[in-house]
C-alpha cells in the first residue's frame, strides 16, 4: 500500500469533511459546526483504514491500467462511506459493550463533554453517507445500486449485532448454547458482510459490474470475513494490547466467542464446570481463570491449525474464480489479513 495512494486518501477525507460541515440543508452555527468535525475527526480516520482503502485497490485490479484522478476521487470517497459506516457503528457499539478504550484512545461516549450525545452523533454519521453518495455519485449510472448496497449491508450488520447481544441473554443462562454454527451466524450477519464484501462490491459496481453477477465472490469473502472475527477473537484474548490498541473484554463481557466455543468442544466436564463459574466475570480473578483453562486447551496451537487450513481453503476457492482480475482481488484482500498481528 503505497504512502501516496494513503496521502491521497486523506485528502479526500477533508475534501468530503468540508462539504458536510458546510452542507446546505442545515444551517450550521460555529458550535455546530465545530462539535461535528471535532466529532469527525475523533472517530472516522483513526483505524487502519483497511476497508476504505480495499476499495481503491481492488477497482485499480479491476481496471488493470492507471486510474484517472476523477476515478481515484470516487473510490477514495466509497471507500470513506465504508468507515464512515464503520465509525457508526463502533461509536454505538461501544456504549452498549461498556467499552473503554478504541483504537489506542478512551471511546467518544467516555469523554466528558459527549456521554450520550454520543447516540446521537451515531445517527450523524450513519446520515452522512446518502449525503456524500449523492453528492458525488447522483448521476451514475449505478448510484441506485450503492444506495441499495448500502442500505442492505446496513441492515445485516445491525441484524448480526443483534443476535449477538440476544445470544449473549441466552448464553449467560447456559453456556452450552453457544457452537460454532452460532458464532458463525453472528460473524457472518455482524461483520464480514461490511467488512469483506462492502468493499469489492463498491469498486465492482464502480467498474459497471453487476452484483447479482457475483454471488461467489461474496461467499468467498464471507468465509474471508469469518477467518477475520476469528482471528480478531483470538487477539482479543491473546494479543498484546498496546500492539491491538484496545483491552480485550470478551470475557468478561460473555461474548460467544471463537475461543469460549472451542474451548466448551475441548474441555472435561470438570473444566466446563470451571468455563461456566468464570465466564462472563468482571473480576479479573476469573478472567485469569478463563485464560488458564485456555492455555491447558492448547487453544493457541488449536488456532494455528485452524488458520492454516481456512487459508487454504479460501485459496482454493478463490482459483475457481474464471476472472484473472477478481482472483487479484480476493488474493489482495487475504494477504491484507493472513498471519496478522493486530
Amino acid at each position: 500500500m503505497s504512502t501516496d495512494l494513503k496521502s491521497k486518501f486523506l485528502q479526500v477525507y477533508d475534501s468530503l469533511k468540508s462539504d458536510l460541515i458546510h452542507d446546505p440543508a442545515f444551517e450550521f452555527d460555529d458550535d455546530s459546526r465545530h462539535w461535528v468535525e471535532r466529532m469527525l475527526d475523533y472517530n472516522v480516520p483513526g483505524g487502519k483504514l483497511n476497508r476504505g482503502l480495499s476499495v481503491v485497490d481492488s477497482y485499480k485490479l479491476l481496471k488493470g491500467e492507471e486510474l484517472t484522478e476523477d476515478e481515484v476521487f470516487l473510490a477514495c470517497a466509497l471507500g470513506w462511506c465504508i468507515e464512515w459506516l464503520q465509525a457508526y457503528l463502533l461509536v454505538l457499539d461501544d456504549i452498549m459493550d461498556e467499552s473503554h478504550t478504541r483504537r489506542g484512545q478512551p471511546c467518544w461516549f467516555r469523554l466528558p463533554k459527549v456521554g450520550m450525545i454520543a447516540v446521537n452523533d451515531g445517527v450523524v454519521l450513519r446520515n452522512h453517507i446518502p449525503r456524500i453518495l449523492k453528492k458525488h455519485f447522483r448521476g451514475k449510472a449505478y448510484y441506485a445500486d450503492l444506495l441499495d448496497l448500502f442500505n442492505e449491508v446496513e441492515f445485516q450488520t445491525a441484524s448480526g449485532q443483534m443476535i449477538d447481544l440476544i445470544t449473549t441473554l441466552v448464553g449467560q443462562k447456559e453456556l452450552s448454547k453457544y457452537s460454532l454454527s452460532t458464532h458463525r451466524r453472528i460473524v457472518q450477519f455482524k461483520t464480514a458482510y461490511y467488512s469483506f464484501y462492502l468493499p469489492v462490491a463498491c469498486a465492482l459496481l464502480m467498474f459497471g459490474e453487476n452484483l447479482d453477477d457475483h454471488v461467489q465472490v461474496k461467499d468467498v469473502l464471507v468465509e474471508m470475513g469469518t477467518y477475520f472475527q476469528v482471528q480478531d477473537d483470538y487477539l482479543d484474548c491473546f494479543g498484546a494490547p498496546e500492539v491491538i490498541g484496545k483491552i480485550g473484554t470478551d470475557i468478561e463481557d460473555f461474548k460467544c466467542s471463537w475461543l469460549v466455543v472451542k474451548a466448551l468442544e475441548l474441555a472435561s466436564e470438570e473444566q466446563k464446570k470451571l468455563l461456566n463459574e468464570n465466564y462472563g466475570r468482571k473480576d479479573p480473578a476469573s478472567v485469569a481463570k478463563v485464560k488458564e483453562l485456555y492455555h491447558t486447551l492448547n487453544l493457541q496451537g488449536v488456532f494455528e491449525d485452524y488458520e492454516i487450513k481456512s487459508h487454504e481453503k479460501i485459496i482454493k476457492s478463490i482459483e475457481t474464480h474464471p476472472s484473472k482480475a477478481v482472483q487479484e482481488v480476493l488474493k489482495s484482500f487475504l494477504g491484507k489479513i493472513y498471519k496478522r498481528q493486530k
